[in-house]
């Protein structure tokens, strides 16, 4: 089976949302909700991971999936469209994610690991010490099954949005460095749990995907040739185990004089505050999944595509990051 595929960091969802769960349909917040429907309209997805999305509290009042079902039919998105979250996060963005019925079924079912369970602390060791330190998803990932209508065949997703490395406070430079090793070491964390997730699925003959907000690169930065690994990184998994590797749907990131491309967001430098782009949002897949046509859906790099083009105003005003999709066969 081929599915259009998408994930899309939509920047704090739950600001377009009255306090009830109801959708806001004026203002600023229904201003960029139409944008964010356009661009989805537009991309015409079969499923697509939402980072960012509206909140979900613990007494299942209000969840995500119910407020993107009702966003999803006022602004008159594809009909069968549903939604699915997960574990609620700690804070106030979820990751969820709108699929189309009438093609697949998809539900959460979160594994019940002891050791690795999504939303529960968890130990680890990231600096190679033999010690292990304990942690825990700030959002936990939604994993979630895909199957097909017949239940012919069925994947596994994992929908991430690992920790930040941004640093907002003012602070001076022995502080910065302190801070940026412990939000590195985090981020590497998150995704050993993740990546021990997918050794487990794929050892029991499934197909992954993971996608998400994932906040790093591949080799890109200063943090990533100190540590001599990335998140990114451990997310492709093994080298020396090629049956258990994931692949990006993405070309290999090119340097160039605004930072690299393709690119899925930027960010201001804190030296020289110039806009750096870069690729943080990624659609990765196992060995028997096969990908055909992926980009990321950027205006500002993608000036010969016409469909993006014809959206360019909402794509660069809905959200800081642009989507990444992809065609994705055998699932």
């Amino acid at each position: 089976m081929r599915l259009r595929m998408a994930v899309y960091n939509v920047d704090w969802m739950r600001k377009l949302f009255h306090t009830d769960g109801t959708p806001i349909t004026n203002g600023d917040a229904g201003k960029r909700s139409q944008q964010l429907a356009t661009i989805i309209n537009t991309m015409n997805p079969d499923f697509i991971g939402i980072v960012e999305g509206p909140d979900t509290l613990v007494d299942g009042s209000k969840t995500a999936s119910i407020q993107l079902e009702n966003w999803a039919l006022h602004y008159g998105l594809n009909i069968n469209f549903k939604g699915v979250h997960g574990y609620p996060s700690s804070g106030q963005q979820e990751l969820c994610a709108l699929y189309d019925s009438s093609k697949i079924k998809v539900k959460f079912t979160p594994t019940i690991d002891p050791k690795n369970q999504f939303n529960e602390a968890f130990l680890v060791d990231t600096t190679n010490r033999l010690i292990k330190e304990q942690y825990k998803h700030y959002r936990p990932p939604l994993e979630l099954t895909i199957n097909t209508i017949s239940d012919e065949h069925f994947t596994k997703i994992i929908i991430a949005h690992t920790k930040s490395k941004g640093i907002f406070a003012p602070v001076d430079y022995a502080k910065f460095e302190q801070i940026s090793e412990r939000d590195r070491m985090r981020l590497y964390a998150e995704c050993m749990s993740i990546r021990k997730r997918c050794n487990d699925y794929i050892k029991e003959g499934h197909n992954v995907i993971v996608m998400g907000d994932i906040n790093d690169g591949i080799g890109m930065d200063f943090y990533e040739n100190r540590f001599n690994k990335s998140a990114v990184e451990i997310l492709l998994g093994d080298v020396w185990e090629p049956a258990m590797i994931l692949t990006s749907v993405l070309p290999k990131p090119k340097w160039t004089s605004n930072g690299w491309k393709p690119s899925s967001s930027r960010y201001r430098d804190r030296i020289t505050e110039d806009y750096i782009n870069v690729l943080i949002d990624h659609i990765l897949i196992s060995k028997n999944l096969k990908h055909g046509k992926a980009k990321v859906w950027n205006p500002y790099a993608e000036k010969e595509d016409n469909i993006i083009q014809s959206i360019s105003k909402s794509l660069k005003a809905a959200s800081d990051h642009f989507p990444v999709v992809a065609e994705i066969e055998n699932i």
